[in-house]
This record gives structure tokens, sequence and C-alpha cells, in this order.
């Protein structure tokens, strides 16, 4: 007959192991693909209002939902003011009818909702000491005044999770944001990694995950932005996504008293280089984030056609989130094209990060045994990229198909692509044994 004793230490071993367990094991299998959507940065420079939100979201719902698109992300802005316990909510000048409609409305589309936070506690929270809610603690008892809360370098201080009541704080924020019908949280400014001031948030990465697994309901949990690769098993444990690098907007390009283009090539091209090492952490349950895929408005995209090809193709060989940064309700034909291939879509959706064979090839071998390969110029010049299947890790032929062209191209044991600068391609190889 087990002792009370002994089921007090089995219990505390069972919550252990459950706090330990990696972001994909939380109830409802968040992120178990990469997520696709849009987030309102890119185009609003914000969150937009109500009115502007559900027009994006009609747009998705009519264009973009079928091929897998859903997560509506309001960006930081939404809320200005915190509730009686120290918890951002909405700005009800842009929100009027609340977030929780909001959700509600989006739900009925078949969409998600997700919201923009920072780690840490609200100074202004602390000043006022607003209470913990339900528990006997205030905001005084868990902040560490001595410490800034994120890499933004102002506005927080640092939680110390030593203290009673830090973990209650974030499980009441949790708890909120569930209520509401969130399905995704992107943690702007955590640190170690970019940002204007060194922090380090790996605390609250943690008690954030421990808090939507007590909760049950299967929140998005993202990280922005440069996220130390030095910790990247630490955010491949405790949440869904992580930023690799900085924002690929693009604040300066364009002519003073001209709209500004989404993005450049060279924000771009950047993630080439930074991606190769951290493709061994991505995984259901957690994608390497290349940040917003800056497609959808044609020339304002900051893309050439060309290149905007070849961007789809690297979020979609990386497995990185496909998360829309355009005006979705101007979208570029051509453009919507490209966002709705189903066959490139699903090279993303598989969910095996291509590994860098070498710079101009990339793979992923897929479970039924093809490998899906991107082909890449990155040059100044036209230039002819090969690849010979004992690249792979295979000799023999292989049947070839085109995935952007829907084509098949027959059995072959090499593949030969002449692509002008900045182009690629991206096919499937399926062996013939």
């Amino acid at each position: 007959m087990p002792t009370k004793r002994h089921l007090l230490a089995v219990a505390v071993t069972a919550l252990a192991v459950l706090a330990a367990q990696p972001a994909a094991a939380a109830p409802g299998g968040a992120a178990t693909k990469p997520i696709m959507g849009w987030s309102s940065w890119s185009f609003l420079r914000g969150p937009g209002d109500e009115a502007k939100i559900l027009a994006q979201a009609d747009a998705m719902h009519t264009s973009l939902e079928s091929h897998g698109y859903r997560y509506i992300n309001l960006d930081a802005g939404w809320s200005d003011h915190v509730d009686a316990y120290g918890r951002d909510t909405w700005d009800t000048g842009l929100f009027p009818h609340g977030i929780p409609v909001l959700a509600a409305k989006l739900h009925g589309m078949g969409l998600k909702l997700g919201l923009y936070l920072n780690p840490g506690i609200r100074q202004s929270v602390v000043n006022a000491n607003l209470p913990i809610k339900g528990t006997p603690y205030h905001a005084k008892d868990i902040a560490d005044t001595s410490t800034i809360g994120n890499t933004l370098g102002s506005g927080y201080w640092r939680i110390d999770y030593s203290k009673p009541g830090a973990q209650q704080y974030i499980q009441s924020y949790v708890d909120l944001f569930a209520s509401w019908g969130v399905d995704y949280v992107k943690m702007d400014f955590v640190g170690p990694g970019g940002g204007n001031k060194p922090a380090d948030n790996r605390p609250d990465i943690k008690a954030w995950h421990q808090a939507i697994v007590h909760n049950g309901r299967p929140i998005v949990l993202e990280l922005s932005n440069s996220l130390s690769y030095a910790d990247a098993a630490t955010w491949k444990q405790y949440a869904n996504g992580w930023r690799i690098d900085g924002d690929i907007e693009c604040y300066h390009c364009g002519a003073p008293g001209s709209s500004y283009p989404l993005t450049s090539w060279a924000k771009v091209s950047k993630r080439f280089t930074d991606l190769p090492k951290w493709t061994q952490y991505g995984g259901p349950g957690g994608w390497n984030d290349l940040d917003s895929l800056e497609l959808g408005n044609g020339d304002n995209d900051g893309l050439t056609p060309t290149q905007r090809q070849t961007a789809m193709t690297l979020w979609s060989i990386g497995c990185a989130p496909l998360l829309l940064g355009a005006d979705l309700t101007h979208l570029d034909a051509g453009d919507l094209k490209l966002m709705t291939n189903d066959e490139v879509i699903a090279v993303n959706q598989a969910g095996v990060p291509g590994k860098q064979l070498t710079d101009q090839i990339w793979s992923a071998k897929q479970a039924n045994g093809s490998y899906d390969v991107a082909l890449f110029n990155l040059g100044a010049s036209t230039a002819t990229v090969s690849v010979d299947w004992s690249q792979l890790g295979f000799s023999g032929p292989a049947k070839v198909r085109d995935l952007w062209a829907h084509s098949n191209l027959g059995t072959t044991t090499s593949f030969d692509a002449s692509l002008a600068p900045g182009a690629s391609r991206l096919i499937s190889v399926t062996p013939q044994h």
C-alpha cells in the first residue's frame, strides 16, 4: 500500500517530467507542421484595427485558407493598457468589440488568432504593485528591479522565478489568453539574442511553456528575434518557433515620400547564409523562423518575380513558418500563384527541413523515399546548377518532377538547371529501384 509521501513523490516527478517535455508535446500538438498565415507588422507596421484585421481575414478565407493559411497574427500595438492584475489588454479604440469577439469571428471562418507580447513584467505594473490573480502576492514580490526584463532595454523588469507568485503570474496570463481564444503568442525582444540590450529570457520561455502545457490549450509560442544559436536546444525544448535573424522588413528602402517596399533582396539572401546551421533544430513542434514571407503585393514586395519564387522556395525547403506580410486585400495575381502552389507548400508542410549540400543545392529526404531538391543561383550572372544523385545519397535512375511547373521531367541520373541571378528550381526526385 503506497504511503501519502510516496504518492506525493510520484506526483511531483510526473509534473517535473511534463514540464521538461518539448513544445511539441503540448496538448493538441501545437505547430506539428510549420504554421501558415499572416502577420500585421510588414504591411500595417502595427496591429491595425478591428476593421482592417477582419478585411485581411476575409481575404485569407477567400483566397488562401484552402491552401493551409489560417493564422491572423496581431503584432505590436494591440494593447495600450493593463488589467487589474497587470496583464496586457486590448486598445478599445482599435478593438471596440474586444479581442474575444475578434477571436470568435476568426474561429468562425476556420482561422486562428495570434497576439504579440514582450517577456518580463512592465515597470508600470511594478510601480503600481498590482496583485497577481489568485494569489496573495503582488508585482513587487516577483520583480527584479535591478535587471531589465528583455532586450528592448526599457519598460520592463526581469521576473525572478525563484519568488512565490512568479509562475502564477505567467499562468494567469496564459489562462487569460486561452479564455479569449488566442492560438498564438509572438514573444519579442527575447534574449540571449538580438535587440538593444543583453538579456536572458530563458526562464521566461520555460515558464510560458509550462503554463501553456498546464492550461491545455494548444497555443503556439514563437520567439523573436535573432535568437542565440548557442541556446538553440533551449528554444527547441520550450518554444514552437524562433526567429534566426532580424526583421526582414525594409525600413529605409523607399525614396522619401514614396511607399516603402516590404523587403529587399539583401534581406532575403541573408537567410541563405544564416539558416544552414539551424537546420538540425527544426522539426515537428518547433521551427526555424525566417520572418514574414514578403509576397503578395507585386512590385511593392521589393523583389523581382524571380526573387519572389526563390524566397518561397527557400521558406519551403527550410520548413519555415509561412507567415505572409503583404496586404491580402490587394493580392498580385502572379504572387498568388506562388503562394498557393500546393506542390511547393507540401514540401514545407512535410516538416523535413532541407539540408544544404552545397552553396547552391538543398535537399530533404521524405518518408516515402523521395527527395525534394532546391537549386539556387545566388551569383551575379547566369549559371548552370547541377545535382548528381550521389550527392543525395543514392545511385541509379530516378524520376524527376518540377514542382513549380507541375510537370514530369522524365527519368535521369542527374539534373541540370540554367538559372538567372537570384533564380531557383524545386524538384522532386524519386529513386527507381
